[in-house]
């Protein structure tokens, strides 16, 4: 009963440590270190979902040397089936184990036995805990419980650190974006800027921007970043229904390319190395005036606050267009004016 006491203590202890930062980084530190101190465990580690890559990607640990190399991290993807059945994965003898690799870099880590708990939020893993001894040990009800627990709660402060972190940074993406459509008349650096941009500050693979032209009923692509002369050159014709939708004021997305039916050019798309597409209206008022086209190399589904800022942004982006084509207008108007002034005065 003692140990089971000593548990809580810690887990109380634990959450009000959790409740004094909203800094990630310190927060992942904080759960591997008070999963070796409470359980009297060699070392921890924590992993966290890189959903881009469908993959686990250590992001923190603590008591395992920097030559110690974990699975690939495509192997501890697979876990999450285990994870979301049993509840946990407990390994005994961590050096014969089929179910971990790397046999030998775990004996000579000093490795001998493995408790791994998921890291949940709302029913979804989005990470995992690994606990490691040095010595073989069968992991009781009240060890599991516990370091779920502490799992468990770890979820949760990630996620409001999460989440408080992408405010601060699309507050901060949108505010540069936004000083940067604001700071040119000149529409095609607009709109160069505003590619290049949002490819870097979203991590994108490329960005195409195509306008309406009223006069012609094209649409050509007036401005780009980080996609092939090849792929562009392709793309000049392709008006594909994702498009007229997106002319329509609808944000499209596309999270795989290739099991989408809605996507044209496969072949041509795949050679480009894009894996999924997001279709944002850049409007002026009311009007649809062009589309934004934002390609990620991978498949991905595109969080709403991520269709969100570029909706924003897109916006921005339309009303700068706006702004500089009347200003432009007044300019031609006032030249006029004054070819006039000066005509009449050479009457007398």
């Amino acid at each position: 009963m003692a140990k089971t006491q000593d548990y809580f203590k810690t887990f109380c202890a634990v959450s009000k440590a959790f409740g004094t930062t909203l800094d990630l980084e310190e927060i992942l530190n904080l759960i591997v270190e008070n999963a070796v101190d409470s359980m009297q465990a060699k070392a921890a580690c924590l992993f966290l979902a890189d959903h881009n890559k469908s993959v686990f990607v250590k992001k923190a640990q603590t008591g395992l040397s920097k030559q110690y190399l974990h699975s690939n991290p495509m192997e501890a993807k697979k876990t999450e089936n285990v994870l979301l059945k049993d509840g946990y994965i407990s390994i005994y003898d961590a050096t014969k184990d089929t179910q971990v690799g790397n046999h030998a870099g775990k004996k000579k880590e000093g490795i001998a036995s493995i408790l791994v708990v998921p890291v949940l939020v709302a029913d979804e893993i989005i990470g995992v805990l690994s606990l490691y001894t040095a010595k073989k040990i069968k992991f009781s009800a009240d060890d599991i419980d516990f370091l779920t627990a502490l799992a468990e709660q770890g979820g949760m402060v990630i996620e409001r650190a999460r989440l408080i972190e992408q405010v601060r940074l699309n507050t901060k993406i949108f505010h540069e974006l936004a000083t940067s459509i604001n700071q040119s008349l000149d529409i095609k650096e607009i709109l160069t800027n505003l590619s290049k941009r949002l490819c870097s500050a979203l991590d994108m693979k490329g960005v195409s921007i195509r306008l309406v032209n009223h006069e012609s009923g094209d649409m050509p692509i007036v401005a780009s970043y980080g996609l092939s002369d090849e792929f562009l050159y392709k793309e000049k014709g392709s008006i594909q229904k994702n498009v007229q939708k997106t002319l329509k004021g609808e944000t499209v997305v596309v999270s795989d390319v290739d099991s989408d039916n809605r996507i044209r050019y496969k072949n041509d798309i795949k050679k480009e190395g894009i894996g999924s597409v997001l279709f944002v209206p850049v409007k002026s008022g009311k009007d649809v005036i062009g589309i934004i086209r934002l390609f990620g190399d991978t498949e991905r589904e595109f969080s709403e606050d991520t269709i969100n800022l570029v909706n924003a942004v897109a916006e921005q982006g339309g009303l700068a267009i706006k702004n500089a084509s009347m200003v432009l207008a007044l300019q031609e108007d006032n030249k006029n004016l004054e070819q006039d002034m000066w005509a009449s005065r050479s009457w007398f």
